[in-house]
């Protein structure tokens, strides 16, 4: 059995609104803004785009949904949501190099200042399932 690691409220707070961003995110790769993260998958996937962006919006809504409410595994589930936001970003990259506008990244310093943001939904992640303790404990 998985040891528990205990999260502040701000923890848990960033955890809930990052879960539930992520659902958000996902319905919306279904829906509404399926050609706005197709301008995302880079030349290089060797997939319909259209595919590409349907299948990761399951993944967005399972990996959000988890984070809400899989409270037993939510160090693994901060690992995971940290490796998918570092496998997307060469999409975020992409929309950069081939100045692509979407999500109103209309310019490329706003496509630029976007790039370090992912970081920033890592360490996010990370730290607020405690995936960051677990890892320190066990060094």
């Amino acid at each position: 059995m998985p040891q528990q690691t205990s999260t502040s409220t701000a923890q848990n707070l960033a955890r809930v609104l990052l879960g539930s961003f992520m659902v958000v995110a996902g319905v919306s790769h279904l829906t509404v803004a399926r050609r706005e993260f197709q301008a995302q998958v880079p030349d290089f996937v060797p997939f319909d785009k259209d595919t590409v962006v349907l299948q990761s919006g399951v993944v967005e809504i399972g990996l959000g949904l988890a984070l809400l409410l899989w409270k037993r595994r939510r160090r693994e589930m901060g690992l995971g949501l940290g490796a998918f936001y570092a496998a997307v970003f060469p999409g975020n990259i992409h929309q950069y190099t081939h100045h692509l506008s979407a999500f109103g990244l209309d310019t490329d310093a706003k496509r630029l200042g976007r790039l370090f943001f992912q970081p920033v939904l890592i360490g996010t992640a990370l730290w607020s399932t405690g995936a960051l303790q677990g890892k320190k404990r066990k060094l």
